[in-house]
């Protein structure tokens, strides 16, 4: 007898969302005119796949329609990150302000501006398997279950899916070519869940062409 599959968290995308303002102070401050940094690092990501802005309003409208304090969703919403409302308004307030920034941006999701992303939420969501291949192998434990670097990277190599080590070589290329400056390009693998140095006498930027070539040529 097979087990059923997990269904997915009541308010999932919603937790996503709010993961943004998490990483961006744990505070709303959207104004109605303009949305603040998380809600802004969010719309970034959406405007790659809308139809994830279109489910986190649908699960605003129902989080709003039975009552944020309601006994019914008491559980779901402890799962959720709590964001803190500014002094003088409610998270239903916040959450009304949100739903309208989401409906504008559906209307036309090519107008969000575009720029690199803001924080280590929207590092991971921008560039998902990169974030699982360097987090799950080259982190600073690594040493614990790997005699070197190119061992994890090895590793990395002989589980992963071959689909998945090509997007994770797409996603390095395409933080090579967003990322300028050495110092961005740090913080971003950092985000992303690199904790180690490159290899002696090697720069981050040629360690990660290295690692390219390695996971897209086995």
């Amino acid at each position: 007898m097979s087990q059923a599959v997990p269904s997915e968290p009541r308010f999932y995308e919603l937790s996503d969302l709010l993961k943004a303002y998490a990483y961006s102070g744990f505070t709303f401050t959207d104004t109605e005119e303009t949305p603040g940094p998380g809600l802004a690092s969010y719309l970034r990501i959406a405007a790659r796949d809308p139809a994830r802005a279109e489910t986190a309003v649908q699960q605003i409208d129902e989080l709003l329609s039975v009552g944020l304090f309601s006994e019914e969703i008491a559980e779901d919403v402890e799962n959720i990150p709590h964001i803190r409302p500014p002094m003088g308004t409610s998270v239903e307030d916040c959450l009304r302000i949100t739903r309208e920034h989401l409906h504008r941006f559906l209307q036309d999701p090519s107008r969000v501006p575009q720029m690199n992303p803001q924080n280590a939420w929207e590092w991971n969501e921008r560039f998902p398997e990169l974030s699982q291949f360097l987090g799950a192998y080259l982190h600073q434990n690594y040493s614990d279950f790997y005699a070197s670097p190119e061992a994890a990277i090895n590793e990395y190599v002989s589980e992963a899916e071959p689909e998945d080590r090509a997007q994770a070589a797409q996603e390095i290329t395409e933080l090579l070519t967003m990322v300028s400056s050495d110092q961005e390009l740090d913080t971003a693998t950092t985000a992303l869940g690199l904790d180690l140095l490159p290899p002696q006498g090697m720069s981050l930027r040629q360690w990660l062409e290295l690692i390219r070539r390695r996971i897209t040529v086995a």
